[in-house]
């Protein structure tokens, strides 16, 4: 449950310094990058591998690249249901899903 719980406020400050860091990623506060972070990893959890499932083609083909792009639609899924947290475009969800699997990665 803790390490849970450190995830989500990993991925909340995460969430929060890009917006800081980057133009098309905007938060309004701290309490909607965790409210985001929540979502993303509810909607990680059970949309994600359905997804990854029905794209396994174009996954094989791109050698697991194409994982980043549903990491990336996922996130601006989120962004469309949380208000506060918004995503300008694909491309900054995609550098967000990056920048969250490094993160992830690093744990």
């Amino acid at each position: 449950m803790i390490n849970i719980l450190i995830k989500w406020l990993v991925v909340s400050l995460v969430i929060l310094a890009s917006a800081y860091a980057f133009s098309g990623i905007m938060v309004a506060n701290f309490f909607v990058a965790v409210v985001a972070a929540i979502f993303i990893g509810l909607v990680t959890a059970i949309l994600r591998p359905i997804l990854l499932i029905l794209a396994l083609p174009i996954t094989i083909i791109t050698l697991g690249l194409f994982t980043f792009v549903v990491n990336a639609l996922l996130i601006m899924l989120v962004a469309m249901f949380v208000p506060g947290f918004i995503v300008a475009n694909f491309w900054w969800a995609l550098l967000l899903a990056l920048i969250l699997s490094v993160v992830n990665l690093l744990k």
